[in-house]
């Protein structure tokens, strides 16, 4: 019988401690594999939706809100600024590009951005089926808002006050939906787009009285935020402040509040790591025991494999072998448990659609696991491994007598 065989056999003798061990082991690498998936996400949400973003300019608040509302939309807005001032970034000779964002209805949670057609290219948004919008009320779907509520290219829908689902709905102004995007695995995958004109039409239609209402509705239009570009990156030493200091809107820098963001995820992640470090250290030692008794028990089956033939390297090989059964099958448990784990928090949380994905994901940072695996069952079979090959087999005999 080959050493593979003969170990499984011996592995699962002692069934309890060997599915202890394996448990132990599995919450330990499970915890790395939550944490490895978690930075993954994290890290490829930033370099993906923030590409190319050099500034977020918006009404005074918090500049991390800025951030995590007009580019990864996930919270809300501090408010809106006079379209004006936005129009008078764009005369700014430091500034590129600026792409304003209007925020304030859904469609059942989803975001309806009112926007230029410069957001679609700044993505690079593919049409997976018809067009762009070219009129007021016409809209354009991200892939998983056309999966998740079934809309279709020619049909119509009223979207609703607010950013979350639930508002009042706007049910006598009706977008058409134009155009649905190839997914991309984005922010824009779970956003509503039309032009900023809609947006406008929807809540002035709503409440202008007459016209000359209206006409001064339209005098004090406004846009939630703006996305800015820089012709130099020398820019960013100077344009920001100018915003903060000469304006009454605030400019955030996404690379700074991602930075930020990121110590403040760091402390959470730390203690995890931590966690999962005790864990495997504990599985470690509970391995190491396992297989010093394992020799000490099997010191006749020894003696007959020795008597048999077999080699002190085979019967070490054997030992070796044993506990790498182990780490295959507490590596295998622990990526699906820290898939579940990852799973779990985006249904709790609500963040399936927003900022962690449902599916089973393989980065290539998960080969840690089965390699951390791997170092700690074989550093615990070392001690072990060796007193099975310096031991003797008269004295192996003595000892089933």
């Amino acid at each position: 019988m080959s050493t593979l065989a003969y170990a499984w056999r011996y592995l699962w003798a002692r069934p309890m401690s060997a599915l202890l061990n394996v448990l132990l082991l599995s919450l330990g690498l499970g915890s790395i594999t939550f944490l490895l998936l978690v930075s993954h996400h994290v890290e490829r949400v930033f370099e993906r939706d923030l590409a190319g973003i050099d500034l977020v300019v918006g009404a005074k608040g918090s500049p991390m809100q800025l951030i995590l509302s007009g580019v990864l939309h996930l919270d809300v807005p501090p408010g809106n600024v006079p379209l004006s001032a936005i129009n008078a970034l764009k005369k700014n000779p430091l500034v590129a590009e600026v792409i304003p964002i209007s925020l304030g209805d859904n469609l059942q949670g989803y975001r309806i951005v009112g926007t230029s057609a410069a957001y679609l290219k700044h993505y690079q948004a593919t049409l997976a089926q018809g067009r762009e919008w070219d009129a007021p009320m016409q809209a354009v779907l991200g892939a998983t808002v056309a999966r998740s509520l079934g809309l279709q290219v020619g049909q119509r829908f009223a979207g609703s006050h607010g950013l979350g689902a639930g508002g009042h709905p706007h049910g006598d102004q009706a977008y058409t939906v134009v155009g649905v995007l190839a997914a991309q695995g984005g922010v824009i995958d779970r956003l509503i787009i039309t032009d900023t004109a809609s947006v406008w039409k929807v809540h002035e239609d709503a409440q202008a009285v007459d016209e000359e209402d209206r006409q001064a509705l339209e005098d004090d239009r406004e846009v939630t935020m703006a996305l800015v570009r820089y012709t130099s990156p020398l820019a960013a030493v100077t344009f920001p402040r100018w915003v903060n200091t000469s304006t009454d809107m605030q400019a955030a820098a996404p690379a700074l509040e991602v930075t930020r963001l990121l110590h403040m995820l760091g402390l959470g992640t730390d203690v995890l790591r931590a966690f999962a470090g005790m864990l495997l250290v504990t599985a470690g030692l509970s391995v190491f025991i396992a297989l010093w008794n394992a020799v000490r028990e099997r010191r006749g089956d020894l003696a007959l494999l020795r008597m048999l033939g077999a080699t002190a390297s085979r019967i070490s090989a054997l030992l070796m072998t044993e506990a790498l059964w182990l780490a295959l099958l507490s590596a295998l448990s622990g990526l699906v448990l820290g898939q579940l784990f990852i799973m779990g928090l985006a249904w709790m949380l609500g963040l399936q659609n927003q900022l962690l994905a449902t599916g089973l994901l393989w980065p290539p940072t998960l080969w840690v696991v089965p390699a951390i695996a791997a170092l700690v069952a074989v550093g615990a079979a070392v001690l072990p491994v060796w007193q099975a090959y310096r031991s003797d087999v008269l004295q192996l005999l003595q000892s089933k007598g």
